[in-house]
């Protein structure tokens, strides 16, 4: 259900270029280091398969963490700032010139990847560290949640879905907690930010994106509606033959604030974005985002209405439940269902969606794009059969014995007016937060590791030497047409020069 962020990559650089430390002479060195470990890693985890990237996220957010405290404490050098009851004195020598290739900004050039966007200043390289730590929590809660979404296999256990959950909210609030730091970060810089990815409207919109996307998980955790649709589709399930789904009794109300205060936060979000939508190429965001927000809001305002629909059909007002799905299925911007015999085109292309998100489920690429209305629009259409059925039944009397009296005065229509969608929807009540974004810890040195780059480097600071990705990609000779693996130098010439 998060959304799929990609994770940015920059280039080559070395602190000792830059910056001087007459307090610290190893500083600088120590942050080229743990810097470059950042660069490997997220080239790494660039090149690796989608299905194989989320085991390497721990890595990445382990090596962000290792690098910030250096790059923060260069930072608060500049200013003769004090950390851990010493201070540090760093001098600016030259513009540090860094790369990063920004990943949520649109692209002047459909199909290709964006160019980078040259930054120079620690600041913003800061604001992409962070920003890239942030996508890497969203990315941890989606590797979390992915299972419960898989239908191939087995059916995971309650208690492993309320752990996934769990944690996937874990990350989610961690990631809000980043992001809000760098939109307080951003309010005292008075230079405008070099790409729409670490903007100040965006990293306020991705932090309550994060929140929203965390809210509607405390509500997925105790909803069993999504689960028993996927077990039904679910072909290794084998639960059916001698048990039926348990549905517990919900806190229908309570839920359905819960998804309106997600919508709100989407909605919010959704309206940050396009606030930094105006320029060209990289100035604006892209469409993929934008459209997640929208289907976001969408989603969780439905799933609202669902649980004002569960709330009236358990008090038996299943009139009014049939019009809360209604609402739900006009929020998603789906029409109601209608039973029509042979082909029907809207069908077709209805079971061809699902097909489709199911196999992207499987390979565990670019799943859960639309923010969850597929899901949401099977839960509503069960419950609106289900509750269909119920409502236009008709009641009977049981007669035991021939009596003198007209039977068809006693025959019972339980068939109840459903209400109109606009009527509802004006009732529809504010939402209710339940988490609360902590304040990000900024981590810091200790005081043993600042004592230790007192002295003097041992080696040269020559990270800013080392060749950028997109040059290695350019040098790469790749395997001639029908020769053997690895034989490719047999067939290289001395001249690079190309005849036409």
């Amino acid at each position: 259900m998060p959304f799929q962020f990609t994770l940015p990559t920059t280039s080559a650089f070395s602190f000792s270029s830059s910056f001087t430390s007459e307090s610290h002479p190893s500083l600088p060195l120590n942050a080229s280091t743990h810097r470059g470990v950042v660069r490997d890693a997220l080239k790494k985890y660039k090149r690796l398969p989608p299905s194989s990237q989320g085991q390497n996220l721990p890595s990445i957010i382990s090596n962000i963490n290792a690098y910030l405290p250096y790059a923060l404490a260069i930072d608060a050098g500049l200013s003769r700032a004090s950390l851990q009851g010493e201070e540090i004195n760093v001098v600016l020598t030259s513009t540090p010139v860094i790369e990063w290739r920004p990943t949520i900004s649109d692209n002047a050039v459909p199909g290709r990847e964006a160019p980078r966007v040259r930054i120079q200043s620690l600041e913003y390289d800061i604001f992409f560290a962070l920003s890239t730590l942030g996508y890497a929590y969203t990315l941890r809660a989606r590797a979390s949640l992915h299972p419960l979404y898989v239908t191939s296999g087995a059916p995971i256990s309650p208690q492993d879905r309320t752990t996934a959950i769990t944690t996937a909210t874990k990350h989610l609030l961690d990631a809000a907690s980043v992001h809000g730091y760098l939109a307080r970060r951003a309010e005292v810089l008075s230079t405008a930010s070099p790409c729409a990815d670490i903007a100040q409207s965006t990293v306020r919109a991705m932090a309550s994106l994060a929140l929203a996307e965390a809210t509607l998980l405390a509500v997925l955790k105790d909803d069993p509606y999504p689960a028993v649709v996927a077990q039904d589709r679910n072909d290794n399930d084998r639960e059916w033959m001698y048990k039926a789904p348990e549905i517990p009794k919900v806190r229908a109300h309570l839920f359905a604030r819960l998804c309106l205060a997600a919508a709100d936060h989407a909605a919010q979000a959704s309206s940050l974005c396009q606030a930094v939508r105006g320029g060209k190429g990289s100035s604006k965001l892209n469409d993929d985002l934008l459209r997640y927000l929208g289907d976001f809001r969408k989603t969780s305002r439905a799933k609202a209405c669902r649980f004002f629909g569960i709330d009236a059909e358990l008090s038996g007002q299943t009139g009014n439940a049939l019009g809360w799905l209604r609402c739900g299925l006009q929020e998603l911007g789906i029409e109601p269902k209608e039973e029509k015999k042979g082909l029907s085109l809207s069908r077709m292309k209805k079971d061809w969606s699902e097909k489709r998100e199911d196999k992207k489920i499987e390979r565990g690429t670019n799943w859960g794009s639309d923010a969850g209305k597929l899901e949401e629009t099977r839960v509503i259409e069960m419950l609106e059969t289900k509750w269909t059925k119920v409502n236009d039944t008709v009641s009977f009397p049981v007669i035991l014995y021939p009596v003198p009296y007209n039977i068809a005065n006693s025959v019972q229509i339980l068939t109840q007016t459903i209400p109109p969608i606009a009527t509802l929807l004006s009732s529809l009540p504010s939402g209710r937060d339940i988490h609360s974004i902590k304040p990000y810890q900024v981590p810091e040195l200790p005081k043993q590791t600042l004592e230790s780059m007192r002295v003097v480097p041992d080696r040269a600071d020559d990270y800013g030497e080392q060749p950028s990705s997109d040059d290695e990609e350019r040098t790469a000779v790749g395997t001639p047409g029908g020769a053997f693996p690895g034989t490719s130098e047999n067939y290289r010439s001395e001249s690079t020069r190309s005849y036409y």
